[in-house]
């Protein structure tokens, strides 16, 4: 059951952030520049008179930035803003007669902020959705390569053992004592400060994949050591199977249940590391939207003071997190 859980959770997380062309109702790098820091948007169906609507509104924000409160906007509770769905975007926002089709949009120059925006007036939804293609797909994609030369290395080392086992395990004991983070800003510090969207991504998830092999190898070349000595791999042997053909249809497959519970222990854990990085300036860069560099805001006083809906990347994280924990767990106490 918790198994089932866990993969129906992630799974749907994981459709959300992929269809964000979709879902989300503006481009994430789009500006509203009149409405910085703008609280999120109730959705309505009954006004204020009492009168049932079946099209959901909300309620227009004024922004008043003479205001010395902390959240300078009013609600003006006289002007609603119908919310249509299945709509096309417009190239300058708003609802259009070309464009890319979107889930639910309003007629500008009207504009909806279900997760408020930020300090340019980005819509933290819509950032939200396409961040989170950054950051779970960067701990997939790292996850992936660490357990790739896991794997290969693993198999190599609990194989053949000798001279190919003590350099291996010998390279792997210097990468786990030490700590991943520090290792990872060190590597980071080389390397240019300034790349595109796609370089930063590309770039985060080597360096992130590199850097954990280290783990799965030495469980991979434990289970290699006990299956190499097994009856069919010796009568494999005896019939004349290469090594190549021993490895690939009798030994690495036992290392199946290994690889995926440490693939649910690695991915939250490669997640975090995008996310620490981004936050940190060094891993992708404005505009392009990843649930780190939306967190960067968090480093002002004022923002955390007062904008509690910048915290969003942060709430998204706390999910993700138990439900890999979970699929980790149950992956381990199944037979």
């Amino acid at each position: 059951m918790k198994l089932k859980f866990a993969l129906l959770g992630l799974a749907l997380i994981h459709v959300l952030v992929l269809g964000a062309g979709f879902l989300a109702p503006y481009d994430p790098a789009e500006q509203n520049r009149d409405f910085p820091f703008a609280p999120p948007m109730a959705l309505h169906l009954v006004d204020t008179q009492g009168h049932f609507h079946l099209r959901p509104f909300a309620y227009a924000q004024i922004y008043h930035p003479e205001s010395s409160a902390a959240v300078p906007y009013e609600i003006d509770r006289s002007r609603m803003i119908p919310v249509h769905f299945f709509v096309k975007l417009a190239a300058e926002g708003g609802m259009g007669q070309s464009g890319e089709w979107r889930l639910f949009g309003v007629a500008p120059p009207h504009r909806l902020f279900l997760l408020g925006t930020d300090d340019f007036g980005r819509d933290q939804f819509s950032r939200l959705l396409y961040g989170g293609r950054v950051s779970l797909f960067a701990g997939l994609l790292a996850t992936a390569l660490s357990l790739a030369l896991g794997l290969v290395l693993g198999g190599l080392a609990g194989f053949y053992a000798s001279l190919p086992d003590h350099l291996i395990m010998g390279a792997s004991e210097l990468f786990m004592a030490l700590p991943w983070i520090y290792l990872l800003f060190a590597v980071r510090a080389f390397l240019p400060l300034h790349l595109g969207a796609q370089e930063s991504f590309f770039l985060l998830v080597g360096l992130i994949g590199l850097t954990g092999w280290a783990r799965p190898s030495r469980l991979v070349r434990g289970v290699v050591l006990s299956a190499r000595h097994r009856d069919y791999v010796l009568a494999a042997r005896g019939f004349g199977a290469s090594d190549f053909y021993l490895l690939r249809r009798h030994i690495l497959p036992e290392a199946l249940g290994v690889l995926l519970t440490q693939a649910a222990l690695l991915i939250p854990q490669y997640i975090l590391a995008e996310v620490t990085l981004s936050f940190l300036g060094l891993g992708v860069s404005e505009p392009a939207p990843s649930w780190g560099n939306m967190l960067a805001d968090m480093q002002k006083l004022y923002v955390l003071e007062s904008y509690w809906w910048m915290f969003a990347a942060g709430v998204a994280l706390i999910p993700v997190f138990l439900l890999y924990h979970l699929l980790a767990d149950a992956l381990q106490q199944s037979p």
